[in-house]
């Protein structure tokens, strides 16, 4: 679930693969990010609220996503908590295309490329996460968010022929994954470790990045607005679920306070207003900032577990968590003098929906 750096914003004409900027950070919502603005908004348009608040914020809410997961299966089915958790970001982002109106896209080429990218960053990851919570701690589960930069990072290194590795980066690619082993306790034989849980998180923050990629190989220089792509992707998102819940669950006997509430909270603050927040960061303040958030989420989802829920937590999950956070930094650097935003695959928690950052305007020289 998750997140998310930027791709190329799909209003630009870019390279085959979304790079002059590349790709996207692990956000838990799953959002298109195909962004090309890298720096900041015109004064005049930066919202009242100071652009840290505003990450603190998003930092809590994709960091506690894991926590709320895990609070809604105790009442609803996986696809149920997924299933709902789309059903409210959809409709913040519906109220936020009527207040801005935002026009939906009009090509079937468009929405095909949007179903696929739903199924890859939204409807795929969101059900495996919830699935996985089902017999992981939720702690676990939002430090297998955080290697999504470090799949992504492998990724580029088949899917974008230009991102070349450097030597930098190929380490932290090695490091992150020690870092995954040292999580799951390799050196004891993953002893006491649900196996088919921690694959299917690990799955899940796979899935962010191929999704990335294919963003940006398919929806460059569509001419619609991010908002407008990532509102309709989740839309698209919760129309698959919707088809496939009724096949595998049975409707629920009640609608247990907690649960529910969670389920409405992940939805309408992780996956609808997330995606609004991370959208205006990357505007003012460009995407190597905003993507900085991914380094949180892990640690807030961890420190949630542990306080909320009362989950255990042994030494090596913390170190190996930094560890791994440290490799997903090493895949992000490359040198200044290229001025380019992050490399492929950067969060969300769910990991998430890349968002398609706005095109950045000029401002006219006096």
């Amino acid at each position: 679930m998750s997140a998310p750096p930027a791709p190329a914003s799909p209003a630009t004409s870019t390279s085959d693969s979304g790079r002059t900027p590349p790709a996207s950070s692990p956000d838990p919502t799953g959002s298109i990010d195909p962004a090309g603005s890298g720096g900041s908004a015109d004064p005049a348009d930066r919202p009242t609220l100071d652009w840290r608040l505003r990450f603190a914020a998003l930092s809590l809410i994709w960091g506690f996503s894991f926590l709320l997961i895990k609070v809604g299966t105790h009442g609803y089915a996986p696809f149920q908590v997924t299933l709902g958790r789309l059903l409210s970001g959809t409709a913040v982002l519906a109220v936020a295309m009527v207040v801005k109106r935002e026009r939906l896209p009009r090509t079937a080429r468009t929405w095909g490329h949007l179903a696929v990218a739903a199924f890859l960053l939204n409807a795929l990851p969101f059900s495996l996460f919830a699935y996985a919570e089902l017999t992981i701690p939720s702690t676990l589960a939002g430090i297998c968010n955080a290697t999504s930069p470090l799949w992504g990072m492998a990724l580029s290194l088949v899917a974008l022929s230009e991102d070349r590795p450097t030597r930098r980066r190929v380490a932290g690619l090695g490091l992150g994954f020690l870092g995954v082993l040292t999580v799951l306790g390799a050196w004891q034989g993953f002893s006491g470790l649900d196996v088919s849980g921690t694959a299917m998180a690990l799955l899940a923050s796979l899935s962010y990045p191929i999704g990335w990629i294919y963003v940006r190989r398919t929806l460059a220089g569509s001419g619609s607005s991010a908002l407008s792509l990532t509102g309709s992707q989740l839309f698209l998102g919760t129309a698959q679920l919707a088809l496939v819940t009724p096949l595998f669950t049975s409707a629920p006997d009640g609608f247990p306070l907690w649960p529910t509430l969670a389920v409405v909270a992940l939805g309408a603050l992780g996956t609808g207003l997330a995606v609004l927040l991370q959208y205006g960061l990357v505007t003012e303040v460009g995407p190597t900032t905003a993507q900085m958030v991914t380094y949180f989420i892990p640690v807030i989802a961890t420190a949630a577990g542990v306080a909320v829920l009362g989950e255990q937590l042994s030494w090596n999950t913390p170190v190996g968590a930094l560890v791994v956070l440290a490799g997903a930094a090493l895949t992000r650097s490359r040198p200044r003098a290229a001025g380019a935003p992050a490399p492929p695959g950067g969060a969300p928690p769910e990991a998430a929906l890349p968002t398609l950052a706005p095109k950045r305007r000029r401002r006219k020289l006096s």
